[in-house]
């Protein structure tokens, strides 16, 4: 009877994984074009693996991303891109969103995101040269969920050479104050929007996402769009940011507003693979074998 709960369990974990893999592929929709551009949904704050505490694998990410309705995304681990070229590895080859590599570079008065680059940027340089190493390789800087207490880390000359921030970051939804930080820092350096989820593996992949207003779906695309602040995020209260024409143009599509601040509604196949694993896992559980202690050999009296 044991054997036979133990087999029964085993392929309710194969079905799980086949299932649950199959129900992750969202089917792709069709490019959403408006005022001439291309609207792609992307998040440009993920982390993966080991190094950015979440055990999410960087293939993992680029999964949920599809079932999250996301165009684009960038895998930014602390101060490192070794996830975001494997990210971007696994997503050319079965043909899924955009992957921009990238580096969260975590210094200890300021945070910055660096996209498409290729070489890490040493953390212990001041921000204005952290900076100017981004663009030598081609890349943009985008300031960090820059709350007052990170403030001090971005002086005159690193402010001037951003190319975005962060007005929506999940902490928002956390109070009000967070929300005017970010908003009070966005002030003082008009740059891109920029909304991300910051994801860790709770959460949200693709919350606080942001709309780029591109000439196609590719990384030199978005980096130029971004460059040009060709964007649009949804934040606390419903609160929109960006370009004042490109916003007015979203608002003509509810839906970005409404995919901005929402899971992806899982399917029944989803719950019969969640449900299929659970039981799966229950069923080695109670049925594993038992290690009882050998014998004692008998004493001679």
């Amino acid at each position: 009877m044991r054997n036979r709960v133990r087999r029964l369990s085993l392929l309710l974990l194969v079905t799980a994984t086949v299932v649950g893999t199959a129900t992750d592929r969202s089917t792709r929709r069709p490019p959403l074009v408006l005022g001439g551009l291309q609207v792609i949904a992307a998040d440009f704050h993920v982390h993966s693996s080991m190094w950015s505490a979440n055990g999410v694998t960087p293939w993992g990410l680029v999964l949920e991303a599809e079932r999250q309705g996301l165009d684009a995304l960038a895998v930014t681990g602390h101060n490192q891109v070794l996830d975001s070229k494997i990210a971007r590895w696994f997503s050319r080859a079965i043909g899924g969103p955009t992957v921009l590599t990238g580096e969260e570079i975590h210094a200890l008065h300021h945070h910055i995101i660096a996209l498409g680059i290729e070489r890490m940027v040493d953390w212990r340089q001041p921000a204005a040269a952290q900076l100017d190493e981004v663009h030598d390789q081609g890349g943009i800087a985008i300031a960090a969920h820059p709350l007052k207490s990170f403030w001090p880390g971005f002086d005159a000359a690193a402010r001037a050479r951003l190319d975005g921030t962060e007005v929506c970051h999940p902490m928002i939804y956390m109070g009000d104050r967070y929300q005017q930080e970010l908003e009070q820092f966005a002030a003082q350096v008009p740059v891109a929007a920029i909304g991300s989820s910051d994801f860790h593996g709770l959460g949200r992949l693709g919350m606080c996402r942001t709309y780029v207003f591109a000439r196609a779906n590719t990384a030199e695309a978005i980096l130029d769009a971004i460059r040009a602040k060709r964007t649009v995020v949804y934040g606390r209260h419903g609160a929109a940011y960006g370009d004042a024409t490109l916003v007015a143009l979203a608002e003509t599509r509810p839906e970005l507003r409404e995919h901005a601040t929402r899971d992806r509604a899982r399917s029944a196949l989803d719950w019969i693979a969640i449900a299929a694993g659970l039981a799966g896992l229950v069923g080695l559980v109670v049925t594993r074998p038992i290690a009882y202690p050998a014998a004692s050999p008998e004493v001679p009296s």
